[in-house]
């Protein structure tokens, strides 16, 4: 591995004054100057060139405009050729915009390979003088083939595009040439300017189209983005792992510029065969939730779509947290996300190499041993001071650590921190601890150690160990990519490419490890796979699908745009596409009112046919329903005055009864209060010639005087009444009282009555449920997945 480091002005720690004045000297205006002293990541960059530049003293106007477009716009992909680039402006070589946007395409299409100087400079037009008459033919040849449209729009005309297409024909003309010739030809070919010319142009207004009435069926879908149609197109191919990952500032003006030498890269390649490899890791201290499936959306699908692998590695470090419980769990719920392994790895399987290498980073005198308390780390980290047992003998630090993996220094005494710098302006390179003392047997590797490493050093080399390609993380970990480069770097590994995305985060819920895990603990749900948790055990325990799951992560995308709280609704969207194509239909009446139908002979039962699918053509997707003399309806399908925007029953009102007769109120019996209604009276038309214009879901006794199949029903709603309940200070206090309530005695049709655990249903009019694993053969039980309003879709997906 190749590790570029070179001298360079730190923007955290130089006067400002001193270094607006800097790029004064370079021919920047002033306000330019301040500005970029506002951005230190520019500021940092630009006193990076002109310290490569050797221009400390300043530089005219022209190459101190190239010097700052470097700074800003080089591809990071090739910064080990920066220097070379800088040499060819300052003597003049490489001088006009155009020259320099060559030369950046050139550089990141040959990223860290050696730069050929022939190719280069016949990329850039080095050398390449173009005379003024050459220019004025170009221009105006370029006149003449416009020269219609320049009438047309006259002093309106985008001379921008007239400039693009004379650089066409002389893409290394002085561009100063250029508008001098431009602005001449424009005035001898439309004369002076006239007050028509600064005249606004009046917009006209657009006709609205006339729309055709095509059916759904002849509307063109919309074309699919790239994203869409494959959203790992956006990462590099193994081979491509020459470039420069990163650029690391330290406080003393070194900068770091990690990459793979060809050597490494080569041997990488060799034991991969060239193939995507990567891994899902996941800590075992609790169930994965949805924002999990994204990272096995990820780390599972860029593997598949490239024809690679992916490692299922458990990132177990802390053996205090970590259960069995958890790591079955997660290897049970990959497979059921639709995801297969490769190979299930433990960070615990390298302890002994992680060891041996912590002992070759004290010797190359990057780490040591260290006595601070964590309440002495965190004071001087936050002062920017180094540890007073910082710089200590090496021998003595091994001597120490050797005694730490003995037992021989009590718990909290010492720890092994990587020697990186503390006075950097990113806090995840101040001297990050290594190693500390745990006397706790590990659920994997038992009692054998009694030293841990942390996971800022060890996931960094399992990844190198292991080979992983593509090393995808969420953007949190962005501040952790120097850290993650430095020990590699410091170690002389091979260094995975990293890239970090968005985070998913819903609205209603919570979903750190640290809350879930409150929520469970304190019983505030009925336990990890609670319906109403966005864990992964708890949205199957809803309904959900894998299959849902991940086309909503395909859907939000894996790009790096923060895309903050995703509406719930949006999750709900892809359940509803899904269940509206599995789920069979079925007739439950959650809140029974009793319908004596006296028209019909009593004992009288007919079976009529119900369809399990809107579409149902054939016998199979069908089912039996009992109409008998009594029925049921929901009891809000009642009321005692009907209006013009109601549908439901009322006294001398008509409904359909779905997928059986009309009926007609003919008579209400009330309570003792003279307000409850307890039984509804109707008479039924057997001939259906009446038409209501309201249908409800009813369910009948399929055997006179016993009752229908009783069935409890959870209808479960968002946890948490705010959208985003994890900013709260009283976030336990957001707790929705409503989002599970249990109805005891639903009725249901007898169709349902062998429904197993996870078989799913569409209750007309009441939304999607799935068979409870609480279910006994007493009673069945179903949740409620999500109910059939579709809010998201109304808005656009």
């Amino acid at each position: 591995m190749v590790g570029k480091s070179d001298k360079d002005s730190n923007s955290g720690g130089g006067d400002k004054a001193e270094m607006v004045e800097m790029f004064l000297k370079i021919g920047l205006e002033e306000k330019t100057a301040k500005n970029t002293i506002a951005n230190n990541k520019v500021t940092a960059n630009l006193l990076a060139v002109i310290q490569e530049a050797e221009v400390t003293d300043g530089c005219d106007r022209t190459v101190g405009n190239l010097l700052y477009t470097v700074a800003t716009k080089f591809p990071a992909n090739a910064l080990v050729h920066r220097p070379i680039l800088l040499k060819y402006i300052v003597s003049s070589k490489i001088k006009t915009p155009a020259q320099l946007e060559a030369a950046f395409a050139f550089l990141a299409a040959i990223a860290g390979e050696n730069l050929k100087a022939n190719e280069f400079e016949d990329a850039c037009g080095v050398g390449v003088e173009v005379s003024a008459e050459d220019i004025n033919l170009a221009v105006n040849e370029v006149f003449e083939e416009k020269k219609s449209m320049i009438l047309e729009q006259r002093y309106r005309t985008n001379v921008g595009e007239l400039f693009g297409h004379i650089r066409k024909k002389q893409p290394w003309a002085d561009p100063k040439i250029v508008k001098q010739l431009v602005d001449a030809n424009l005035v001898e070919l439309l004369g002076a300017r006239t007050a028509a010319d600064d005249e606004k142009p009046i917009k006209k207004k657009k006709e609205k189209p006339v729309k055709d009435k095509v059916s759904a069926e002849e509307t063109p879908p919309l074309k699919p983005s790239d994203e869409e149609v494959n959203p790992y197109a956006i990462f590099p191919s193994p081979e491509e792992n020459l470039k420069v990952h990163t650029e690391i500032y330290f406080s003393d003006g070194r900068v770091l510029r990690p990459c793979n030498s060809k050597e490494i890269l080569d041997k990488h390649l060799k034991t991969t065969g060239g193939k995507v490899w990567t891994r899902f890791p996941p800590e075992p201290n609790g169930y994965l939730h949805i924002g999990h499936a994204k990272a096995m959306f990820v780390d599972f699908g860029l593997a598949k779509e490239r024809g690679g692998s992916c490692y299922l590695r458990y990132d177990d470090t802390n053996p205090e947290a970590e259960k069995k419980e958890y790591i079955n769990h997660i290897e049970e719920i990959v497979g059921w996300m639709g995801w297969e392994p490769f190979k299930i790895t433990y960070t615990s399987d390298y302890f002994q190499e992680l060891y041996e290498l912590a002992v070759e980073l004290i010797r190359r005198g990057h780490a040591y041993v260290d006595h601070q308390t964590p309440e002495e780390i965190k004071e001087y980290r936050e002062k920017k001071m180094n540890s007073p047992w910082r710089d200590r003998p090496i021998e003595e630090s091994l001597r120490l650590f050797d005694e730490m993996k003995r037992g021989m220094i009590e718990e909290g005494k010492a720890t092994l921190r990587m020697k990186q710098d503390m006075q950097s302006d990113n806090f995840n390179m101040y001297d990050l601890i290594a190693y500390r003392i745990k006397f706790t047997p590990h659920p994997h590797a038992g009692d054998k150690w009694c030293i841990y490493p942390s996971y800022d050093y060890a996931h960094c080399i399992v990844d190198s160990l292991e080979n992983i390609t593509h090393s995808l993380c969420t953007l949190e970990f962005e501040t952790r990519r120097a850290s993650y480069y430095w020990l590699l770097d410091a170690l002389g590994l091979y260094l995975p490419y990293v890239w970090e995305y968005s985070r998913l985060n819903l609205t209603n819920t919570v979903m750190s490890k640290r809350k879930l895990n409150r929520l469970v603990t304190d019983k505030w749900v009925d336990g990890w796979d609670d319906p109403r948790l966005m864990t992964l055990a708890g949205l199957r325990r809803r309904g959900v699908t894998p299959s849902a799951i991940n086309a909503f992560v395909r859907g939000i995308g894996i790009t790096r745009s923060d895309s903050s709280l995703i509406r719930l609704d949006r999750l709900e969207y892809h359940i509803r596409e899904e269940l509206n194509k599995t789920a069979a239909r079925a007739m439950v009446v959650l809140n029974p009112l009793k319908v004596v139908i006296t028209n019909l002979e009593a004992g009288s039962v007919m079976d009529l046919d119900a369809k399990k699918w809107p579409d149902a053509d054939d016998a199979s997707s069908m089912y039996k329903v009992p109409f008998s003399k009594v029925v049921y309806i929901e009891r809000s399908d009642f009321r005692m005055k009907d209006s013009k925007d109601y549908y439901g029953l009322a006294p001398g009102k008509s409904v359909l009864l779905r997928y059986a007769f009309p009926i007609k109120c003919t008579e209400v019996i009330l309570g003792d209060d003279k307000e409850s209604v307890l039984e509804i009276r109707a008479e039924y038309d057997p001939s259906k010639k009446t038409k209501p214009k309201g249908v409800l879901h009813w369910v009948a006794e399929s055997t006179p005087g016993v009752d229908p199949l009783k069935v409890e029903v959870r209808l479960f709603d968002k946890l948490f009444l705010s959208e985003n309940p994890a900013e709260l200070d009283d976030w336990l206090g957001d707790l929705n009282p409503q989002s599970r309530i249990v109805i005891p005695d639903a009725y249901a049709v007898s169709a349902l009555q062998n429904a197993a655990v996870g078989d799913k249903f569409q209750f007309e009019r009441l939304g999607y449920f799935v068979v409870d694993q609480d279910s006994t053969s007493e009673k069945i039980i179903f949740n409620r997945t999500v109910t059939l309003r579709d809010s998201y879709s109304k808005g656009g997906k």
